[in-house]
């Protein structure tokens, strides 16, 4: 079954004349030009300042590990550098998102072989799985709906899969992290070829039937102090597809509603308020950048590469993922990398271990204001009490093994 959606194009309003006769004719205005960076960045003498978030899923976050919540630092660090690239973790925040012009929402990049195309607008193409009984296909078609109709959304087109995907959740064991598998992966491939083919989406959101969890597995998660079960496999399934198909993609768990509780945590509370997942999903992939695998053309169209990033910011015990290490080993352009002490994970990947130079803070307060002074292009640690001491004299060892100064 499909869904197609039809565009209707207006006319633009015609400006009305001018009826004051003796009006002075003042000087037209000079409009700015578009840019996908933020409008605060003035200076065109200097090179766009990019900065990476990062806050793995299903790993227990103290600060965006549950519904959305770290959205508002987000929020805060897109006022401050001039373009932010963050993932779904950070920016999904159920039936609630906010839009931010400058802010890339992507799945993975920071490993260097694909670019970053911005875009002003991409085809989204729904897959929803044949396991989600019909009530629940009903409220996410729904959604898919009001997005069009009420944001403007371009999701075009859906189609259900062959197969239901079978969605299994747990914790490891070993890690205390969320996992889990679909059963028929085959099925999700077909069904996003299916979009890719036929209606030439440019990205796709995937909404899979997930088993229902017992209340007493959900109490630490509504209190916010648990582990998200559901992000585990969740970040599985878009992975899978933008690896498959180099296209943006995301995925919203199909649950039943849950009981209503008094003793619900702010943290948690953006997937309590409504019958989906789906609606920051839409609005994320619909101006989500496009993949480019790297080349010279590439770099002609003005994309953003991992080279490009000037600072990353991590939970201070979460810098053992491929994205972390590939910005810390990074031999060319290595960003600065901070890591956030307040938000502390169930891991153990702290820089220290991994051998991986840093900046530490105390809060993502202190993140953003040690960003901004290294946009400024002033160093940090002359913004602190006693943290510039008197400049080294350098020295060289030649190869006669005496040292000869460079002053």
């Amino acid at each position: 079954m499909a869904a197609t959606a039809y565009l209707n194009l207006c006319r633009p309003w015609q400006s009305l004349p001018n009826r004051n006769q003796f009006a002075i004719k003042s000087r037209p205005s000079i409009r700015p030009p578009i840019t996908c960076y933020a409008p605060h960045s003035a200076n065109k003498c200097k090179r766009k300042y990019t900065s990476v978030m990062i806050v793995p899923t299903g790993v227990g976050a103290s600060i965006g590990g549950f519904a959305g919540d770290a959205l508002p630092v987000a929020r805060a660090l897109s006022s401050v550098v001039d373009c932010l690239i963050s993932h779904p973790n950070v920016l999904n925040a159920a039936m609630l998102y906010w839009p931010m012009p400058n802010v890339m929402y992507v799945d993975r990049f920071a490993q260097g072989l694909w670019a970053l195309e911005p875009v002003h607008q991409n085809k989204v193409g729904l897959v929803l799985d044949a396991g989600i009984e019909e009530h629940l296909r009903t409220r996410h078609l729904q959604v898919a709906d009001a997005t069009r109709a009420s944001l403007g959304l371009p999701v075009v087109e859906y189609v259900v899969t062959d197969t239901p995907l079978e969605v299994k959740k747990w914790i490891n064991p070993t890690t205390g992290q969320s996992t889990g598998r679909i059963k028929h992966p085959d099925s999700l491939l077909r069904a996003v070829q299916n979009l890719v083919e036929r209606s030439q989406v440019d990205a796709v959101a995937v909404v899979g039937r997930f088993p229902d969890d017992e209340m007493d597995d959900l109490d630490d998660y509504r209190l916010g102090i648990g582990i998200d079960i559901l992000a585990g496999v969740e970040a599985i399934i878009s992975h899978l597809v933008v690896k498959e198909f180099q296209i943006p993609c995301a995925h919203a768990p199909a649950l039943s509603p849950l009981p209503l509780t008094s003793s619900l945590s702010p943290k948690s509370a953006a997937e309590e308020i409504g019958y989906t997942f789906l609606p920051c999903v839409l609005a994320g992939l619909s101006n989500a950048p496009q993949y480019l695998v790297r080349n010279p053309e590439s770099s002609a169209k003005g994309c953003i590469f991992a080279s490009d990033v000037d600072s990353v910011i991590l939970p201070i015990d979460a810098c053992g993922g491929d994205g972390a290490l590939a910005f810390a080993r990074s031999k060319r352009s290595k960003p600065l990398i901070i890591c956030v002490e307040e938000n502390e994970t169930i891991l153990n990947d702290t820089a220290d271990k991994l051998g991986i130079k840093v900046i530490k803070v105390k809060n993502y307060w202190e993140a953003i204001g040690v960003i901004a002074a290294h946009k400024a292009g002033i160093d940090p640690n002359s913004l602190r009490r006693n943290r510039i001491r008197n400049i080294r004299l350098s020295s060289v060892v030649p190869a006669n093994g005496f040292a000869i100064s460079t002053a």
